[in-house]
């Protein structure tokens, strides 16, 4: 009904904005320097958000934890197993840890030991481990980290947990996440590890949160193989998104007997459409379970959460609803005693009283002591942050991989083995694309609001059979001519060429201009203001969690006005003129569509590979699809098109022309492709 409600206003206002038009007004553009007209009025509401966040609503509801002893067996195994597959959990518990230490820092009652270990065939993670002085064997715990600029070694959190816990009789590994800390692109140059920079990893089949609980699970596997260490008796723990990581390495391995994540949970409906990082995105996750079904994974969790938060994500309300859940399920097991929560009047962070409640929690489920209640902390030392570096600033070992570097060496295996097919299955390939791009069943017109002309347009409101709405400016072809071409640019139609548009204009066909999801008159102002970390940012994290994507919604779209121009229009021939994201979009329709019948790409990527970690947002973050590359790459989706393709300028995926060689070779491989799927289209590069 809200939903509804939003829509009726919506071509309210849209009327309303229309009045004071001319419609005598036959230029197309105006005098030079003038803008294309506008379709919806000035001011209207967010088209998007209300719909992303009821969705989000509905998907809360839906997901109820089975309370029944037999059912919850079931419910746990496949829980387990859908996190490891959407993530892309890489486990190996016998892949040798090599443990190496570069150096040791004596402290009272405790050492500090700053090592790297393998995570990965061939690549290492560093970090810090802090031992108790005595025989042992003592209680483990792993300290994970969000975003602290300097990561393990940052004085003002990760520090302290590491600190505190040795004295309290725990060993305590500090890792740095992926991409953070000595793991950054340019060692000793602290990086933030998210953006577009880490959704780049989606591309070569995985995901910033799966590597962190690979790594995460490894850490546990270094911890049980210490002489020092209990392995009967390991924690977890972490703030923010090293909160996150505490939840989702708690919940896939049960090694972690208790887990204490501080001011992240929340709840995945209150993601949408809210900024968290691309190391917080589990794709598809909000299809098949919400936070407390992850939390119901742990074997005794402890909530923490602070009042002066200023995410709401993290909010205390947004935690308590996904307590309240979990708690159920702990309960119905009969072991209400093993969750909890501490809500503290605190800001975002790991301060003294979340390690106080966390040293009290540990206590209890890792030593058999105490009551859970929080236990003062002994005072401690904090470090120069340069004594916990593992190596020194420059001279980090090959085989500590950034991103950057592991997406390149990741995209030429993927490469590799793509130059070596010799047999293309072309049907298999588009149910694969499709199912990747996560397009569901077809958007229907409900509705069409014709509008006044002006200056030459017709603006037109299509109401989808989703009740979303589409802002079209349409422009009939002249005499017999029943051609279209349809327009469209990520930037929205005031970033088109009012160039281009003179020279579709003076062939006489008919034109489209049409602003997709999240883009022009359709941007969600809401999503904006946290798109700090690249252009749809927030719109393309919601969109995955909900089991779809920017890509697939903007085909979705073009095929909708594809086909309200042949059936309502009499279209003949369709192409489709895309720039940048939106060529890419244009391309994967025609390989999945009849229409369009040609297809022109401007500056989009000629490829899928990663190529510089320098100019990464020339493309927004709804150009990256999970798993592309493991699937083909640009030059197999444009021979399963089969159509007369013409690529202008063609970029890499950090917008940089390739070279003359480079481009030989992707001229050869778009050929064997065609001769491989029996393309009868045409593929030109200009």
């Amino acid at each position: 009904m809200k939903n509804s409600l939003v829509i009726v206003l919506s071509v309210v206002l849209l009327l309303i904005g229309c009045r004071g038009r001319n419609a005598s007004d036959a230029s197309l553009t105006g005098a030079a320097g003038d803008s294309l007209p506008g379709v919806l009025a000035e001011g209207h509401s967010d088209l998007i958000l209300a719909g992303m966040v009821n969705e989000a609503a509905m998907a809360f509801a839906k997901h109820v934890i089975p309370l029944r002893p037999d059912e919850m067996i079931e419910y746990r195994a496949e829980l387990r197993k859908s996190i490891i597959e959407k993530a892309g959990i890489f486990i190996d518990h016998k892949l040798p840890l090599n443990i190496r230490e570069t150096s040791k820092i004596a402290m009272k009652g405790y050492t500090i030991r700053n090592i790297v270990y393998q995570v990965r065939p061939g690549i290492y993670a560093t970090a810090n481990l802090y031992v108790p002085d005595g025989k042992g064997p003592f209680p483990g715990v792993i300290n994970m980290l969000g975003h602290w600029r300097k990561a393990k070694i940052d004085s003002s959190g990760p520090q302290a947990v590491g600190h505190v816990l040795a004295r309290a009789g725990y060993v305590c590994l500090t890792v740095d996440p992926w991409g953070a800390g000595e793991r950054s692109t340019v060692h000793g140059d602290f990086e933030y590890h998210g953006g577009t920079l880490g959704a780049s990893l989606m591309d070569a089949g995985e995901t910033l949160l799966g590597l962190q609980v690979s790594d995460n699970m490894r850490g546990i596997d270094l911890l049980c193989s210490l002489a020092e260490v209990d392995p009967e008796r390991i924690g977890a723990t972490g703030a923010s998104g090293g909160g996150n990581q505490t939840m989702w390495l708690s919940a896939v391995d049960e090694r972690v007997k208790a887990s204490v994540p501080v001011v992240s949970v929340g709840s995945f409906e209150s993601y949408i459409m809210r900024s968290n990082c691309i190391c917080e995105l589990l794709p598809d996750g909000l299809t098949f379970t919400e936070e407390a079904g992850i939390i119901a994974l742990h074997n005794a969790p402890l909530l923490i959460n602070h009042l002066k938060d200023s995410n709401p994500t993290f909010f205390p309300s947004e935690m308590l609803r996904t307590y309240s859940n979990a708690r159920k399920a702990f309960m119905a097991s009969g072991l209400g005693n093993n969750i909890s929560y501490r809500i503290f009047d605190l800001e975002h962070g790991y301060m003294k009283e979340d390690r106080q409640a966390m040293l009290g929690w540990f206590n209890l489920h890792l030593k058999n002591e105490g009551d859970g209640s929080p236990v003062t902390e002994s005072p401690f030392e904090q470090l120069a942050e340069e004594k916990l570096m593992v190596f020194r600033t420059g001279e980090r070992d090959r085989d500590v991989v950034s991103t950057d570097l592991y997406c390149i060496n990741r995209g030429k295996e993927l490469k590799e083995k793509f130059s070596q097919t010799a047999r293309v299955n072309a049907s298999e390939k588009k149910e694969e694309l499709q199912k990747m791009l996560r397009i569901g069943k077809n958007l229907n017109v409900a509705a069409i609001t014709k509008l006044p002309l002006l200056k030459g347009w017709e603006p037109v409101v299509i109401r989808t059979s989703e009740n979303t709405m589409i802002p079209v400016l349409l422009k009939e072809p002249e005499g017999n001519n029943h051609d279209y071409n349809i327009i469209c640019n990520p930037g929205g139609k005031d970033s088109i060429s009012l160039s281009l548009i003179r020279e579709y204009s003076d062939k006489g066909e008919g034109i489209a201009i049409i602003d997709l999801r999240g883009t022009g008159e359709q941007l969600s102002t809401s999503s904006k203001s946290y798109d700090y970390n690249g252009q749809l940012h927030t719109l393309s994290r919601a969109e995955l969690w909900l089991g779809k994507s920017i890509m697939g919604e903007w085909i979705r779209e073009l095929d909708l006005l594809t086909r309200y121009l042949v059936d309502g229009m009499e279209a003949g021939n369709i192409l489709i003129d895309g720039t940048k994201d939106a060529g890419m979009a244009a391309l994967f329709l025609g390989a999945l569509k009849e229409k369009p019948d040609k297809i022109v790409m401007r500056q989009s990527p000629v490829s899928y590979l990663f190529d510089s970690r320098q100019n990464l947002d020339f493309y927004t973050m709804g150009i990256h699809i999970p798993g592309f590359l493991v699937w083909g790459d640009v030059s197999l989706a444009a021979a399963l098109a089969s159509k007369d393709i013409t690529m202008i300028d063609p970029l890499t995926m950090s917008g940089r022309r390739p070279g003359e060689e480079s481009l030989v070779k992707y001229r050869e491989e778009y050929a064997l492709m065609e001769k491989l799927t029996g393309s009868k289209g045409l593929i030109k590069f200009r």
